[in-house]
């Protein structure tokens, strides 16, 4: 059974494989090539939703998309969903991750808990829509570390870890990450709506 995953990002592409083959070894994803539609909700689930129904509409196949994004406490839960242009339209991530860094710059260690949120959204070509939510707790660094993630990982230091989310293996990463419980969480989703093994 073939599903397109509804984004642009090489990263997400193969981190989002990896976790769905795991779950779901009867499903082969494919990358969207579609246009990139306008992603104008004003929450994680209502972007994820308008990316997988646009590729869903475009490929007459199942879609899968996620919306995620850092979300800092003493920034009233900002960047949320701007994560990916906070420091504007170019979506640079070294200068979204500078910025905030920036923001916080005199914060203390107390006052830096943060969590990165997904959404897992399907959308079938019949209307058929599901969401699920996956949130990863923790704090924000004052320095990036590590070399192995991408966007705000390096600043990133998880609950329970003495290491920032760019020094996890992709191995523990893609069990413990927001997008790792997201897309758990729609593997019985799937499996219910798709009838996937």
């Amino acid at each position: 059974m073939q599903i397109v995953l509804a984004t642009h990002n090489a990263h997400k592409v193969e981190e989002l494989r990896r976790i769905l083959a795991a779950q779901l070894p009867g499903i082969e994803v494919l990358a969207y090539d579609g246009p990139e539609p306008v992603e104008d909700g004003v929450t994680f689930t209502e972007n994820a939703l308008i990316k997988a129904r646009a590729a869903a509409a475009h490929t007459g196949l199942p879609a899968i998309a996620d919306d995620s994004g850092i979300c800092v406490d003493i920034l009233g839960g900002a960047p949320g969903i701007f994560s990916a242009r906070w420091s504007g339209p170019a979506k640079d991530a070294g200068e979204n991750l500078r910025l905030l860094l920036w923001q916080l710059s005199d914060v203390p260690e107390e006052h830096r808990d943060a969590h990165f949120t997904c959404v897992a959204a399907l959308a079938l070509p019949d209307g058929t829509e599901r969401a699920v939510t996956g949130e990863w707790p923790g704090q924000l660094l004052f320095q990036p570390a590590g070399v192995n993630g991408f966007g705000y990982d390096p600043i990133f230091l998880p609950e329970g870890y003495a290491i920032s989310a760019a020094e996890l293996s992709a191995h523990v990463k893609n069990q413990v990450s927001h997008r790792a419980i997201a897309f758990e969480g729609l593997v019985p989703v799937l499996r219910e709506v798709l009838g996937a093994p």
